[in-house]
């Protein structure tokens, strides 16, 4: 199995990539800074059940592709610049407010947030060769159950990932819980996170392979 050493030096390297800021991070602090802890929440499961999906395709090898095909890399990568853009332009020009468990439609704005969480970071390439770059480095070659530490290793990053995106969907629903009471800060904030998801949009549009 995993050696002990280097599966500790795998969870402090995991920490520090975690809190990096990136657009799925940057997805999750704009939802819950504009619509409060739930949205936060939601936003962050979404990421992270997507991030699973780049584990899956790293031990299955499918993130290879991406590596290694501009041509793939290329198509996935304006998929998601797109869809970061539309993400950006429907907070832009929408009304929502902080989601509420008594509100009428919260349910379905709700599995919204979840849902663009989820393809934000499945759509984004350079999580997929995150994952395939970064996983092996910690795998024991000498073990021939290289698939299963792969998994081990993927989960691990994922469960850092999710509990640490919990608490700073927390602390950032805390310290502006004062701006979502009113109406006109709100719908900047939800202009200032459109515009921010677009920028970010633009830059994944401009990365290269």
């Amino acid at each position: 199995m995993i050696d002990l050493h280097n599966y500790l030096l795998f969870v402090g390297a995991s920490v520090v990539l975690v809190i990096a800021p990136g657009p799925d991070m940057a997805y999750m602090l704009g939802r819950t800074i504009a619509q409060g802890r739930r949205a936060g929440v939601l936003a962050a499961v979404g990421i992270n059940v997507g991030a699973y999906v780049h584990v899956l395709a790293a031990v299955l090898g499918l993130s290879a592709i991406l590596a290694t095909s501009s041509v793939a890399f290329t198509v996935v990568k304006w998929i998601g610049a797109c869809y970061l853009v539309w993400i950006g332009i429907q907070a832009i020009a929408g009304r929502s407010g902080p989601l509420r468990l008594d509100d009428k439609g919260a349910s379905r704005e709700g599995r919204t947030i979840f849902w663009q969480g989820f393809l934000s970071d499945v759509l984004n390439p350079k999580v997929a060769i995150f994952f395939l770059a970064f996983l092996p480095q910690f795998v024991d070659v000498g073990n021939s159950n290289q698939t299963l530490q792969l998994l081990i290793l993927g989960v691990t990053v994922n469960v850092i990932a999710i509990s640490i995106n919990l608490v700073l969907v927390y602390f950032a629903s805390a310290a502006t819980v004062g701006l979502r009471k009113n109406a006109a800060i709100t719908t900047w904030l939800n202009r200032a996170m459109g515009a921010m998801f677009v920028s970010l949009g633009i830059r994944l549009a401009n990365e290269k392979l």
